[in-house]
């Protein structure tokens, strides 16, 4: 195996440079070099006395002062980090990558100012320096400068469209291509990939240049998860991975099959699924003063949904309840093009509101939250639940056991949601209706598994969550390793 083969390398280069040593101890091109070779093993601690070591002789060594800070960083040690990238910074004003480093422990504790400035500084030095486009679009995202953030963000991407992640752990990595686009709609995959696992290449499709080879991988990780108003990134995609004979989750085949009005199409003749009539109009069409008449040919009748394809979480989703309404929701929403989405009543017999969400993670199902409350637009962060014992309850017992709290026949649905949609990793937003029916609300690849409730009140969705995290990672695990074995099987791309 290829990472087998690496590691094999570096301990053969090691065993050689301190052989060196043992003739010229004080050979500070030799000490880098060997604490190098101890960090590409995965030694983090022995890798931080090494460079200590080199600057111990050579405190003017750049290299090593960037290297020997990121090693603080990663070891939790901000604070000194901070320090080491300061004085680099000092010693070296005109290295691009200290001011980089430095500018990204001050984002982190807060002084956007001071990152900001070491940022700009990086980038007059080093204009293509990736890093610094990348730190700076966050800090002025932090900043409210939302238009710049994306300039650089573009940028940052367009200089290094591959980047590979740093890996932390200590045995062989099983390395994971994970493609993108510079574009709003890819999943989050912060939670899904353990760097002390995963060695992560992140390619993004918009900028990457399909002659290229990619790097060697046992998987490909399609994150392109917005099919509304990402067709033509996946598409990009979709062409690009014809050259990899990995095995891809998510193909962008089955992710472009997910846009809102095919997933209408699709699940709306599935038994016991209610899907809302979805259709794409433009703004002047319904501007007209037959906009009410054109949706009704379509099934959609007011109260019905407005929304911008491409956003989730609420974002720009409004409901209209009247003609006037509608202008009125028209006038707020961005966009050439809106959605139209027939409105579905989640409401129980009391009134309250009930979202259900499920993930797929490898043909199977897994609870996420139940989300209860009085409006009509809602999620797992804006339910009413902290002061309600009852919805709590109700969520507990969802996530405890999802066929005894839905019952068979909602549950069957829901299996023939998971089994047409075809995803690898998704999601499905549902509500039941009074005669048990599944009423969908959504289905994509996009859905996250969100952080743990630091509210104690929550406790009980941790084992719930870390479960699908446990399932995703035993999924990438087992598909990089091929068909039965134990290693991920050979590749023909040559080795990196």
């Amino acid at each position: 195996m290829r990472a087998v083969d690496a590691r094999l390398e570096l301990a053969l280069a090691l065993n050689a440079i301190e052989q060196r040593l043992v003739t010229a101890p004080d050979d500070v091109a030799l000490r880098y070099d060997r604490a190098r070779c101890i960090q590409g093993l995965g030694r983090a601690q022995d890798a931080l006395h090494a460079y200590r070591d080199v600057l111990a002789q050579d405190l003017d060594h750049v290299r090593a002062m960037n290297a020997f800070g990121l090693l603080l960083l990663d070891a939790g040690e901000q604070a000194d980090a901070e320090t080491v990238f300061a004085e680099a910074a000092t010693r070296h004003p005109r290295d691009a990558e200290s001011h980089a480093n430095l500018a990204f422990t001050r984002a982190r504790r807060g002084d956007l100012a001071g990152a900001r400035a070491h940022y700009e500084r990086a980038l007059r030095l080093a204009p293509d320096l990736a890093i610094a486009h990348h730190g700076l679009a966050a800090v002025l995202e932090r900043l409210g400068e939302h238009a710049a953030a994306r300039e650089h963000r573009t940028l940052g991407l367009a200089h290094r469209p591959l980047t590979e992640l740093r890996y932390r752990g200590r045995g062989a990595a099983t390395r994971v291509l994970v493609v993108g686009t510079a574009a709003d709609g890819n999943l989050v995959t912060t939670r899904l990939l353990d760097d002390r696992v995963f060695l992560t290449y992140a390619l993004v499709v918009d900028h990457y240049d399909p002659a290229q080879p990619l790097p060697a991988h046992d998987l490909v990780f399609n994150v392109i998860g917005e099919a509304d108003a990402c067709a033509p990134q996946l598409a990009a995609a979709q062409a690009l991975l014809r050259t990899t004979d990995a095995p891809v989750l998510n193909p962008p085949s089955a992710v472009l099959a997910t846009t809102r009005e095919a997933i209408a199409r699709r699940m709306g003749t599935l038994e016991d699924v209610v899907a809302p009539a979805v259709v794409r109009l433009s703004r002047t069409q319904l501007a007209a003063p037959d906009a009410l008449t054109l949706l009704a040919r379509n099934g959609i009748l007011p109260p019905f949904l407005l929304r911008t394809p491409g956003h989730h979480g609420g974002d720009h989703f409004m409901r209209i309840d009247e003609k006037q309404a509608l202008r009125e929701v028209l006038a707020a929403l961005p966009g050439e093009e809106l959605l139209a989405i027939a409105y579905l009543d989640a409401r129980d017999a009391d009134g309250t509101v009930r979202k259900y969400r499920a993930m797929i993670v490898d043909g199977a199902l897994y609870p996420l939250h139940l989300a209860l409350g009085n409006r009509w637009k809602l999620h797992y962060f804006s339910a009413d639940m902290i002061d309600a014992p009852a919805h709590r309850a109700a969520d507990a017992a969802f996530l405890a056991d999802l066929p005894a709290a839905l019952g068979p026949r909602t549950t069957a649905a829901l299996e023939r949601v998971r089994d047409a949609l075809g995803l690898d990793y998704g999601g499905i937003d549902f509500g039941v209706d009074r005669d048990g029916r599944l009423l969908l609300f959504e289905a994509n690849a996009t859905m996250v598994v969100p952080a743990h409730d630091p509210n104690p009140v929550f406790a009980y969705r941790r084992p719930a969550v870390d479960h699908i995290l446990g399932a995703v990672r035993a999924m990438l695990l087992r598909r990089a390793r091929g068909p039965g074995g134990t290693e991920p099987a050979p590749r023909n791309a040559s080795p990196c």
